[in-house]
């Protein structure tokens, strides 16, 4: 029996002026037309009415670019509905220049992957190099079905929302069912499993997991947890920014290297919902893009990832940099990258504690997005990830109330980030505020705000708070081997020689290079190290640049 043909999947390009609507289908029909079907429409209707005919028939849209200025219906207003036909498809967005701030504005509304400036000649510069990366990105995302993980907890239990949240956070997709609904139920019934076992995670196999560690969820997903050998030239410790960018750099250059993260690789850039001010993407890009990409690319360079491992000692025997693991088991190397980054601080609230996981969140928790619908959220902070997740969050949720302890929000958020926040009709700004109390029966009800200035106490419903406030460093574990500053971070190079000599332990005849700390071939990137600059693409930099200096280090050996 003959098997049914496969379809090509489908560039659709919508454009009133025909002759840039002809021009867009021959540029695209000449690079990918043996391998694509081109689809062209003349106004938004049209082109909703194609994709449409193209769904029904089960023909893959892979990518859609809409032109900005159509009369009827704009490219914005074309693109968000067309989100709910071909949700897979990436989008793009053609506009002049003149148009251009607007378009940038509407990319946060509809989540545009790239816009074109038009004209593009020539295509090879312009065009291709956008269009190549839509393809790539729907083919890594695609719109196959794929196995999913099931995920059977309470809504407001701390343990279900930390297990949802570690697999949203390693790209792993699964389905969540209530424990208090009939299908829940029926799972656990099947699993054998009761109210004390929750979270139950029933892999694609069909095992029941009864509440698993991050490490028996790891590796029934088929993340890697085991090492592959016992020795490497290079570790990393840390799957942020700065380890990623390490792990980049050392694989492609032909060092045998491993990254160890102890949840998921991103770190907190991985939890932010759009960055804007990263150099090369002039859209934004969401963390969990950016890490994605940043993962694929290790992986493709060599790099092993090790997910939920907890690094709990470093050692040195001899030439060797001995990592210990929290299960005993060790690996070693000839260097090591430490690349851990900060974690938020505890919010200090009588309350907090108790509802951890159950209203109260640290960091963006973007699993907890479509329960805000309708809800009052709040936000406490006043950097970039506390303006970055109030953005996102106005988008599902009835009001965003940021609080601020600060006069203003000037000195700690970029100033695109302090116009957007202005700009959305339902979030709100308050300065010298900060939360006295969390209160509610199991889970969050109420919060009371204090005025800092005059101690007055307002106490205001909540659906759900979410906590930036300052980050610390997970070093204690270097404790005795490692020199730290007062407050935990690692100083490295000239900061370890401002007193005229090297620094306690230090064995050898040179100083320390520029990003290597008191231990030699233990080198420091992105926001561990003392005096950093707290930025993603500061971290990428600084991961790169530890790669150089551990091949000057290799060399000395």
């Amino acid at each position: 029996m003959s098997q049914p043909a496969v379809s090509k999947p489908v560039l659709l390009t919508v454009d009133d002026d025909p002759g840039v609507s002809r021009s867009v289908a021959r540029d695209l029909r000449r690079r990918y037309g043996q391998d694509h079907r081109i689809v062209r429409a003349e106004s938004g209707a049209d082109a909703l009415e194609a994709l449409r005919e193209l769904v029904l028939r089960g023909e893959p849209v892979a990518a859609i670019l809409a032109d900005y200025r159509m009369p009827g219906m704009n490219g914005i207003e074309f693109l968000e509905q067309a989100m709910d036909i071909a949700p897979h498809a990436r989008r793009a967005l053609l506009t002049a220049y003149a148009d251009t701030d607007a378009a940038i504005q509407a990319i946060n509304v509809v989540d545009v992957d790239h816009y074109l400036l038009k004209p593009w000649d020539p295509p090879e510069e312009k065009l291709y190099p956008v269009v190549d990366a839509l393809i790539e990105t729907w083919r890594a995302v695609g719109q196959r079905p794929v196995d999913e993980i099931r995920v059977v907890g309470h809504r407001w239990s701390a343990e279900s929302f930390a297990a949802r949240d570690f697999l949203a956070r390693n790209a792993v997709p699964y389905r969540w069912y209530s424990s208090d609904d009939a299908e829940g139920a029926r799972l656990l019934d099947a699993a054998g499993a009761g109210a004390d076992d929750l979270p139950v995670i029933i892999t694609v196999d069909g095992t029941a997991l009864r509440a698993p560690t991050d490490a028996q969820i790891a590796s029934a997903c088929g993340l890697t947890v085991d090492p592959a050998t016992d020795f490497y030239d290079l570790i990393v410790i840390g799957g942020g920014p700065a380890g990623l960018g390490s792990a980049v750099y050392g694989a492609s250059e032909g060092l045998r290297t491993v990254l160890v993260e102890r949840q998921a690789t991103g770190g907190q850039a991985g939890q932010s919902s759009r960055i804007e001010n990263y150099l090369g993407f002039p859209d934004g890009v969401s963390g969990a893009q950016l890490t994605d990409r940043a993962r694929r690319q290790a992986a493709k360079f060599g790099a092993e990832v090790l997910t939920a491992r907890d690094v709990v000692a470093l050692e040195v025997r001899g030439s060797a940099r001995v990592v210990t693991f929290g299960d005993g088991s060790e690996i070693a190397a000839h260097a090591v990258v430490l690349a851990t980054g900060v974690a938020y601080r505890s919010l200090d609230a009588p309350g907090v504690a108790e509802l951890a996981g159950r209203g109260v969140y640290y960091g963006s928790a973007a699993t907890e997005a479509p329960a805000c619908a309708g809800q009052d959220v709040y936000i406490v902070g006043g950097a970039n990830s506390a303006g970055q997740a109030a953005v996102f969050f106005s988008r599902h949720a009835r009001t965003v109330t940021v609080l601020v302890r600060g006069p203003d929000l000037e000195a700690s958020m970029s100033h695109y980030l302090i116009k957007q926040l202005d700009a959305i009709e339902n979030v709100a700004v308050r300065t010298g505020t900060e939360v006295a109390e969390a209160c509610g029966d199991g889970h969050l009800e109420r919060l009371v705000l204090s005025d800092r200035t005059s101690g007055e106490k307002e106490t205001v419903d909540a659906g759900a708070m979410f906590v930036f406030i300052g980050a610390a460093p997970r070093t204690d574990w270097l404790d005795g081997v490692v020199v730290r500053d007062a407050r935990g971070f690692v100083p490295t190079g000239p900061d370890l020689t401002h007193g005229g000599g090297p620094p306690p332990g230090w064995t050898l005849d040179r100083d320390p290079y520029h990003l290597e700390s008191s231990v030699p071939g233990v080198f420091v990137a992105g926001d561990v190290r003392s005096e950093s600059v707290k930025r993603v693409a500061s971290a990428v930099g600084e991961g790169a640049m530890a790669v150089t200096l551990v091949h000057r280090y290799l060399a000395e050996q």
